[in-house]
């Protein structure tokens, strides 16, 4: 912002601290007195004026009578110790303390120069300062102004350098014929340069440090003959000198990325910039626009300053700085600022003075006035708002406009589709697409003296041009500001309301100013605004304004209605949303309480849903806020449409964030790998503009060049608007272009798709696009895999709910997508027969599994009704299925001619399938069928085929041969002749493949006994055993032989029950029988049959031993359930502690025994120390990582690794896992014990046993007690925890699974009677 002053300011410098100025005045021809000022940051409100502090004042009067004043040459100010430091050509180097020490004075001379200094620079670490002298000296001092080099200019420096140019890119060393290479050489230019000077000259010193600090250059006058660039290192040595220029002037400016210098040459009829290499050679120019008249006047004197960043140059004149940015190899004029003063004294020219740190802030010092600029880098481009987006960009170059809408002609910069020159250097430029025509475009066009409003029809031929439409002049003295002596206005910026209003920022010595302005004729002036605000720039909006500008400043968003402006009087702006910290760059995006998925650009989008803005905001840092809320921490650039915000990281990524409500936006992970919202760019990349209707992202590369991408996200967006509108054709269209998967035209949404099965087919209409679509159906939804991250708000979405709606209240099982797509499909081709056979074809082939027999026989009736159709027909069904597999089904079909059409169209020998085919030919009809299933392998259909034939014994042998009894039988249910003897021949077949069950079964229905007892037998079924035999009828021996192999196995197995009826009812032992009983613990069925077989003496001599037998078993399985308890469980409790306490010595990591290691040694990681898996990885599979030469693990290692853990050893990391599976274990069988413990307690209590019963039960309350007391300690424990290790796998990494689940512990029922 100016300020106004009574004298200009001599001298500036940043204070990186707060962000102030300290500026110098003085001295003057008429006062020696030295001023140090302070401007400091001004505060929000324009009603608080800058605060000025003057630091100090001294006397600084010339040492050489011949000097009118004094002149300062450098101001550095040193923000770490308060500290200026003042360079004055008479010779005198003063620092200035502003928090001086007890001791210390304020000012302080520290040195001085007896010759004059002519230039002085600090080194950009601020330890070296450089000195040029009026003596022809070069001198470097550190910080504390010790000298470290004197170094003496002398002519032999030249001699340095031997500069041979190849003259790479010239005229003269291109290609002009055979006999040109002849008569020069092309090395040698047609002119060379023999450094004269300027007629400018003012034999001014410069010197310029690269911005690493290690070069230094000085542009210093050798004698009266020339200007040399002289580059030297930082320990002073001399490293190059540059190549003779004529007309090179005192300006120098070493880019600070290090591979340009910048100076400036002057000729009769321009001046250009003209650029060095660190070796003195020239490198490229460009010329400052400047008309004949201005080369004598405001380019008389020319400055050079590189900024921080070296992406601006500033060229100072006499009563302006212009800013030039280079892109792809071409210089723009970016922005022109003029003195407020107007001053074209010859003896002043502004001093520029970049901000150290922040790349885009610039302090200038012209005759009147001291000014403050805060520039920002953003695109001028239309809003990306469907449908009319053409995604025109403005490129400002001086009085030129470039112009390119993107949508229709990607040209590279800096050419442009079309270019607009207006009469003046050019501030801004807003652009805005008329929503209500398809392809106009109108261009706000600002200068500081006019705001020109054109019209740009893009239907017209590709060199139409804009249109003039309004012009508004304004400046000092027009109709705008009368008043000639009113405050300088400066204008700033220029923004669309809408397509017929446009407001234009101005910036204040104090403040700023907002004009509103009629775009098309009428009033040029409608109102002006002076907000009390300081109001930094219009934030752009993803949505029509609707009569509303919105601004912000540095952390507030303010919205202003255009029928409610302010009076000039009240300049108050409505508040819209605070930022937490200081934001550079503000846009807006609007969306519904409930965000649609649609791209319609008017009210419509809100469906009747309350709208809600959202302001984006991003910081000099790269912090991306959307409102109050951090998003990303690293955004370089972003762009928000009415779906997204776009935007670029630091990490080369673009992402994709859809519009959503503030705490449910969610930024993508970094993996463009596995996220369709994520994808790499180029390194350096930065976005310019997005064009939705053709899903297109256009970013520029760091060298200039444009690249226009077409992302997935955005892609799939389009899509499923497309979708959601029922365009079809738009929608697969797309898919094709950009090989999306085509499933997603019917997963996005499946009954809209299924319901709109005609239109979608009338809308593709051709035939090879249908089938297109239905070759690449699969069963998966890839609207929930492949491309679940790109859908907003999946559960929210109207149409989402809809479908699982539907689903619900269909009650239909879930079928196979492909095949429910295809059968709709063919309902539709039914009536289009003619002109849809093909996609007929593939409808069925297309199914799952494929539907041949159904293709195959549409082409069958082809050939009688239309056989060149019919050729066609088989020609494709071979091209979407394999031949050989079409040939068997044709074959299948018994179809002979459709078979050698299919054949005809394979790689067969004809020598080989002729034969075969003439040999069924010769066939009877069953015959031929079944020899066809026979050779297909179709054996089933074979045998109703030879059944049909009425020979019983070639059916019998055919069914042994294949196994086909199942089928015989159902074939032979009506003659029971037949199936007698199939049902032998299974029983046969079930017998030898070990099925005894159901071969006894077999046998008995056919009536061989025999056999049938004999598989029971072997089946442990012993009543079907015993009783089978009953029926052969067998011997009272044989029998009861029988029924002893059958107790001994019932007792073998533990049937105890089994056993011991047999042994009761076949073998007439009853003692035998009671022990088995009561083994059995069914000490209640024991006691029934004793006294039922009047033998109550039994009771005491059999049963009553048996109780104290099992007592004595069930007692020591309890003792042992308890030790085992109260063993492990403190034992798992120990292992989760330790684990807890020392992770690395559990997972076996402890390497050194316990001995500490010195925190300042560094491990370094060495192949064999890398090459496996971490120690945590190896058990955990948490962290780490897996070595690329490591050597995977093989099914060896992984059973000993098995091995290891089923045993569980004791220290091992496995041992924890086997403790608590042991537990369950036990668990378990506890509960298979408790109805033998029940049976045990009731036969106890029944024979009079109380103490015993009472101890037993004791025993098992009191382990099913702890069983449940441990089972949240031992199988309940935090899910972090609920994770074994397992064996590695083949790459070393450990499984890991699961803990098992906490198992039931079944309730014991205690005996009232025991108390």
């Amino acid at each position: 912002m100016p300020r106004e002053n009574r004298r200009q300011c001599t001298s500036s410098a940043w204070d990186v601290n707060d962000g102030s100025i300290i500026c110098a005045y003085g001295p003057y021809q008429d006062d020696d007195l030295i001023r140090l000022q302070r401007w400091k940051q001004k505060n929000t409100s324009v009603d608080t004026p800058e605060e000025s502090e003057l630091i100090t004042s001294w006397d600084a009067s010339p040492p050489n009578p011949d000097m009118p004043c004094d002149r300062i040459v450098s101001l550095k100010y040193f923000p770490d110790s308060f500290l200026a430091c003042v360079v004055l050509e008479g010779g005198d180097i003063t620092i200035v303390r502003e928090q001086p020490q007890a001791g210390e004075e304020k000012i302080e001379i520290v040195g001085s120069v007896d010759e004059g200094i002519a230039a002085a620079t600090w080194s950009p670490d601020e330890e070296l300062l450089a000195l040029a002298t009026k003596a022809g000296t070069f001198l470097f001092m550190t910080r504390d102004f010790d000298p470290v080099q004197d170094i003496i200019f002398s002519p032999d420096d030249l001699k340095i350098s031997k500069h041979v140019s190849v003259g790479w890119g010239k005229s003269e060393t291109q290609f002009k014929g055979k006999g040109a290479k002849a008569l020069r050489d092309p090395t040698m230019p047609e002119k060379v340069d023999e450094g004269l000077l300027s007629k400018h000259e003012n034999d001014k010193t410069n010197i310029s440090w690269r911005g690493d600090g290690a070069y230094v250059a000085v542009n210093s006058m050798l004698g009266s003959s020339r200007r040399v660039i002289r580059v030297y290192s930082r320990e002073g040595v001399l490293d190059s000198v540059s190549e003779p220029v004529d007309g090179m002037e005192g300006a120098l400016s070493w880019r600070p990325e290090g591979n340009l210098l910048a100076s400036v040459k002057r000729s009769e009829n321009k001046v250009e910039v003209i650029f060095f290499e660190r070796n003195g050679l020239r490198h490229g120019q460009f010329p400052l626009r400047l008309s004949g008249e201005e080369l004598e006047t405001v380019g008389a004197s020319v400055d050079l300053q590189w900024n921080v960043d070296s992406s601006v140059l500033a060229v100072g004149l006499i009563d302006r700085i212009q800013l030039w940015t280079m892109g792809n190899y071409h210089y723009y004029l970016k922005q022109e600022i003029c003195d407020a003063g107007r001053s074209t004294d010859l003896e002043y020219s502004p001093m520029i003075s970049w901000h150290p740190e922040s790349a885009l802030d610039l302090a200038i010092c012209f005759t009147n006035t001291f000014e403050r600029h805060r520039f920002l880098r953003y695109n001028a481009s239309s809003f990306p708002i469907l449908p009319n987006d053409h995604g025109v960009v403005g490129v400002i170059d001086g009085r030129i406009l470039k112009l390119t809408p993107f949508r229709t002609a990607n040209v590279p910069p800096p050419m442009a589709r079309s270019e607009l020159e207006t009469s003046g250097n050019i501030v801004d430029v807003s652009i805005l697409e008329d929503s209500g025509t398809k392809s106009i475009v109108y261009l706000a066009v600002l200068s500081q003296s006019e705001l020109g409003i054109f019209c740009w029809d893009l239907t017209k031929v590709s060199n139409a041009m804009p249109v003039v439409v309004n012009s508004v002049k304004f400046g000092q003295g027009t109709d705008l500001f009368k008043d000639r002596n009113s405050e300088y206005r400066y204008a700033r910026q220029v923004q669309f309301i809408d397509k017929n209003h446009v407001q234009v920022l101005f910036s204040r010595a104090r403040g700023c100013e907002l004009r509103s302005f009629e775009a098309t004729g009428g009033r040029s002036n409608m109102t002006t605004s002076h907000p009390k605000h300081s109001l930094e720039a219009f934030v752009h909006t993803a949505f029509p304004s609707n009569g509303k500008v919105y601004l912000h400043s540095e952390s507030t968003v303010y919205s202003l209605s255009l029928g409610k402006l302010p009076s000039q009087e009240d300049g108050s702006l409505q508040t819209m949303m605070q930022f937490p910290v200081a934001i550079q760059r503000v846009a807006l995006a609007r969306i519904s309480q409930h965000q649609t998925k649609t791209y319609e650009s008017d009210h419509k989008q809100s469906n009747g849903f309350q709208e809600k803005l959202i302001a984006f905001g991003q910081t000099p840092q790269g912090s991306l806020y959307a409102d109050r809320r951090l998003l990303a921490k690293d955004c370089t650039s972003f762009v928000v449409t009415q779906m997204h915000l776009v935007l670029v990281t630091s990490q080369h990524l673009l992402k994709f964030v859809h519009l959503d409500e503030v705490e449910k936006m969610e930024v993508p992970p970094d993996t463009p790998e596995t996220d369709e919202r994520c994808r790499s760019v180029e390194r350096g990349a930065t976005l310019i503009t997005v064009i939705p209707s053709i899903f297109a992202v256009v970013l520029q590369m760091p060298r200039g060049n444009v690249e226009t991408i077409y992302p997935r996200a955005l892609v799939l967006a389009g899509i499923r608007a497309s979708l959601q509108r029922k365009k079809f054709k738009t929608a697969f269209m797309a898919c094709r272009n950009h090989r999306v998967d085509m499933n997603i035209l019917h997963d996005h949404d499946p009954p809209l798709f299924l319901a709109n099965v005609v239109e979608f087919i009338d809308q593709v209409q051709k035939v090879e696009y249908l089938d297109l679509f239905l070759a690449q159906l699969q069963e998966k939804d890839v609207s929930k895999t492949m491309y679940k991250d790109t859908i907003p708000n999946v559960s929210s979405d109207p149409s989402t709910v809809r479908s699982e709606v539907n689903s619900l209240q269909s009650g239909n099982p879930p079928s196979s997508k492909v095949n429910r797509i295809c059968d709709a499909f063919l309902k539709v081709f039914r009536s289009r027969h003619a002109t849809n056979v093909q996609n007929i074809i593939s409808a069925h082939v297309c199914k799952n599994p494929p539907d041949l027999e159904a293709g195959l026989t549409l082409i069958a009736k082809l050939q009688k009704d239309d056989p060149d159709r019919a050729d066609r027909a088989v020609e494709h069904i071979c091209f979407l299925s394999d031949v050989n597999r079409l040939y068997d089904r044709a074959l299948g079909l018994y179809d002979l001619e459709l078979t050698l059409l299919v054949a005809q169209q394979s790689q067969k020998d004809p020598r080989e399938y002729l034969p075969y085919l003439q040999g069924l030919q010769k066939l009877d009809e069953t015959r031929r069928r079944f020899t066809i299933d026979n050779d297909l392998g179709r054996h089933e259909k074979a045998l109703a085929h030879l059944h049909a034939l009425d020979s019983f014994d070639d059916f019998r042998s055919y069914m042994i041969k294949h196994e086909l009894y199942r089928a015989a039988l159902i074939i032979n249910r009506y003659k029971e002749d037949n199936v007698t003897a199939i049902t032998s021949a299974y029983a046969d077949f079930l017998l030898k493949t070990l099925r005894f069950k159901e071969a006894g079964i077999a046998y008995e229905y056919t009536r061989d006994y025999a056999s049938a007892s004999e598989a029971f037998r072997l089946a442990h079924l012993w009543q079907e055993s015993l009783s089978t035999a009953s029926l052969i009828p067998l011997e009272t021996s044989s029998l009861r032989s029988l029924a002893r192999n059958l107790a001994d196995d019932m007792f073998e197995s533990k049937d105890y029950l089994s056993a011991a009826s047999i042994q009761l009812d076949y073998l007439d032992d009853l003692e035998t029988s009671l022990r088995t009983f009561c083994k059995g613990y069914f000490f209640a069925e024991a006691i029934r049959t004793a006294t039922l077989r009047q033998k109550p003496a039994m009771i005491e001599q059999v049963i009553d031993v048996g109780l104290a037998e099992a007592m004595g078993t069930i007692t020591e399985l309890l003792a042992e359930c308890k030790g085992q308890l109260n063993a492990q469980i403190p034992r798992i409790r120990e292992l989760r502690e330790k684990k807890a306490a020392e992770p690395l010595q559990f997972f076996e990591g402890d390497v050194n025994g316990g001995a500490d290691i010195a925190d300042n040694v560094s491990l370094a990681g060495t192949e064999a120390s890398t090459a496996g898996a971490s120690l945590f990885t190896r058990y955990t599979n948490q962290t780490g990582t897996v070595g690329t030469n490591a050597t995977r693990r093989t099914s060896r290692n992984r059973r000993r690794e098995e091995r290891k853990r089923a045993r569980g050893k004791k220290g091992s990391v496995y041992e924890e896992e086997y403790l608590v599976a042991s537990v369950g274990r036990l668990i378990e069988r506890v509960n298979i014990v408790g109805p033998e413990v029940d049976r045990l307690v009731v036969g106890l209590m029944r024979r009079a046993m109380r103490e015993r019963a009472k101890a037993v039960e004791m025993a098992m309350t009191e382990v099913v007690d702890m069983c449940q007391g441990c089972l949240v300690e031992v199988f309940g424990g935090p899910a972090s925890e609920k994770k074994f290790t397992g064996a590695p796998d083949e790459e070393g990494e450990a499984e890991v699974l699961p803990r098992p689940q906490a198992p039931i512990v079944k309730e014991f029922s205690r005996l009232s009677l025991l108390g």
